[in-house]
């Protein structure tokens, strides 16, 4: 099965995040996992995309929730 790669303008529209926010967290190795076929190409799978926004589910302000994996 084929995943979807998308540029980080997408990946922005679906985190409501900005492109420069995506590109902080890639540098501090907090954002969803990015792919780079080319030293300039930053890619994204949208699987994973939606897995990492899911994974920072919370029931209380301050207290991650316990995500069963």
């Amino acid at each position: 099965m084929s995943e979807e790669f998308v540029l980080p303008i997408v990946a922005a529209e679906l985190t409501g995040l900005t492109v420069g926010g995506l590109a902080q967290l890639r540098y501090n190795g907090r954002g969803p996992r990015f792919y780079k076929p080319t030293p300039k190409k930053v890619l994204y799978k949208r699987s994973e995309i939606i897995a990492w926004i899911e994974a920072s589910a919370q029931v209380q302000t301050g207290e991650p929730a316990l995500v069963a994996r």
